[in-house]
């Protein structure tokens, strides 16, 4: 039988820090396979519910919730222990009231929130290509890895709140000056201000960003920061 390549396991001292594990304890956690979020921004299924959650207390328990069909992740079921679940994805379970969604902070890269039942089919994700197909229609692809075929007008940098899991673009909130910007990653995560100016990229910058945070105002790359709305975020993220 040929074998699946890739590692399935991580080492413990390897494993991001959001992801809340015990250093000291098994010498290896279970990893994610590749999927809708890169390695380093996301976290497997069983350890969200087993270390980020604590509503199961081993990897058994998590093996059959998961296997059993229990979990949602954006309205479809994922019966996969290594599943990736990242930046704004909502997570159901079944017997459970509470819904998640998983968000940047200024303590954690992505930590859980509670969110209200109405939002559970809502989901804004970040535009990071387009191309050109057939009768002039764009395929637009996104941060989680979906792509949709929309004759929506957008552009790299902006984000759409969809509806999940049909992919319908409700709304598009575009990367301009006066909105608010949500930080994804880096030193500034989680924080959201105001964007005041937009730098074009050059031969040797990329595109910037210029950020007003509270009395503070910091200049960054415009790959890291997500249009959340014009005067308050059009989803909950606190």
């Amino acid at each position: 039988m040929v074998s699946i390549s890739g590692s399935k396991k991580l080492k413990r001292q390897m494993a991001p820090q959001f992801w809340g594990i015990t250093r000291k304890d098994k010498r290896f956690v279970i990893t994610v396979k590749p999927g809708p979020h890169k390695k380093s921004y996301s976290v497997p299924t069983a350890v969200f519910l087993r270390d980020m959650l604590s509503i199961v207390t081993s990897l058994r328990e998590a093996k059959t919730s998961i296997y059993s069909g229990r979990v949602k992740i954006d309205g479809v079921v994922r019966k996969s222990l290594h599943h990736a679940i990242g930046l704004m994805d909502v997570v159901e379970l079944q017997d459970v009231s509470d819904i998640y969604r998983l968000v940047p902070t200024e303590d954690k890269l992505l930590k859980p929130i509670k969110i209200n039942e109405s939002e559970k089919s809502k989901k804004l994700v970040r535009v990071t290509s387009k191309t050109t197909i057939n009768k002039g229609k764009l395929q637009i692809g996104f941060h989680d890895g979906r792509a949709i075929i929309s004759d929506t007008k957008v552009n790299v940098g902006d984000a759409c709140l969809i509806q999940i899991p049909e992919q319908k673009i409700i709304e598009v909130i575009k990367l301009e000056e006066g909105c608010q910007g949500l930080v994804t990653r880096g030193n500034n995560a989680g924080q959201i201000g105001k964007i005041e100016t937009i730098e074009e990229g050059t031969f040797i910058l990329p595109k910037r960003v210029i950020l007003a945070l509270g009395d503070r105002k910091i200049e960054i790359p415009a790959d890291i920061i997500m249009p959340i709305g014009k005067e308050e975020p059009i989803i909950q993220l606190k």
